[in-house]
């Protein structure tokens, strides 16, 4: 499933994933456990009510930190059955181990994945020499599309222009989440290779946008999924004061929903509009009621009601 577009195709790039993609939160039963019923219900809404092309699973935002291997290959099925051919799953398997990281991406094409998500390998702070290794290996290794995902921020180390533009070589790496927030670096890649650039960073999607990025890899589409959407729709068709309009009025949103960690008041916005939630796990903690109030305040400054 593959959604070109002109200006992408302009430059030889393609959606390999879609336009927007949001990174699913992972819902839980009221005793922590998976709730399995309620990540089928939680992944058919994204896709049918707002505009989700992929989706996905076993991310930061899916508190993959928490979650053992079992579950995440038991929820790579359940949201790849639930969404059918209507939009594509990309299983979050990146680890700091790169054998680890190539067992997941194994299980995670047999349970029926669509595409891989491999972030930076966290903590250990590995050289360029190492990172290039590492994706390689775990590229070798697989038998699906890869996404890149380059989060300093988390992971201490940045993938560095040179070192992405070697990667981009590899057949089966072909697009990259950006969550490095330096405009100018991705300028470079994407004036040097034919990555599909993902924004990261919800707020800074329109501005990758017009430095060649194709989409977003987004938490706050949890709730603004569909005005991305016509956001990035409006962009493509050369409606600039139509997609700067979007992206002012979304912005209290966009970066509202990292006040704390994405995840926590993700799962307090689902829980309100009587979504597929949960609690977090240990060592995260659930919202406090002025951090509810806060996100409610946010999106109905983005023109996002939050239900009572």
């Amino acid at each position: 499933m593959t959604h070109d577009h002109p200006a992408a195709s302009q430059r030889g790039v393609s959606r390999p994933f879609g336009r927007v993609i949001t990174a699913m939160a992972t819902p839980f039963t009221a005793d922590g456990s998976l709730d399995l019923d309620g990540a089928a219900r939680l992944a058919a809404h994204l896709v049918d009510e707002q505009g989700n092309d992929a989706l996905v699973v076993n991310g930061t935002t899916g508190e993959s930190p928490t979650t053992t291997d079992a579950e995440k290959e038991r929820l790579i099925r359940t949201v790849v059955e639930a969404v059918g051919d209507r939009a594509q799953v990309v299983a979050g398997v990146g680890t700091n181990d790169t054998r680890h990281t190539i067992e997941l991406a194994a299980a995670a094409e047999k349970a029926g994945a669509h595409g891989l998500l491999v972030v930076t390998p966290y903590y250990n702070k590995p050289p360029q020499s190492g990172l290039l290794r590492h994706f390689t290996a775990v590229a070798d290794a697989a038998g699906l599309p890869i996404m890149l995902y380059d989060i300093p921020g988390r992971s201490g180390v940045a993938i560095a222009t040179d070192t992405l533009v070697r990667l981009a070589e590899h057949d089966r790496i072909v697009a990259l989440k950006d969550a490095k927030g330096d405009l100018t670096a991705t300028s470079w890649v994407t004036s040097r290779s034919d990555l599909a650039v993902y924004s990261g960073e919800d707020s800074l999607t329109l501005p990758l946008l017009a430095v060649g990025a194709v989409g977003v890899v987004g938490t706050s589409t949890h709730f603004s999924g569909l005005d991305t959407l016509r956001m990035i729709e409006a962009y493509e068709v050369g409606d600039m004061a139509g997609a700067l309009a979007l992206h002012q009025r979304l912005l209290p949103l966009y970066t509202g929903i990292f006040r704390t960690q994405g995840i926590i008041l993700v799962k307090a916005g689902l829980a309100a509009h009587g979504l597929p939630s949960g609690p977090v796990r240990p060592p995260l903690v659930d919202a406090t009621a002025d951090e509810l109030a806060q996100l409610r305040a946010d999106c109905a400054a983005a023109g996002l009601a939050l239900p009572e």
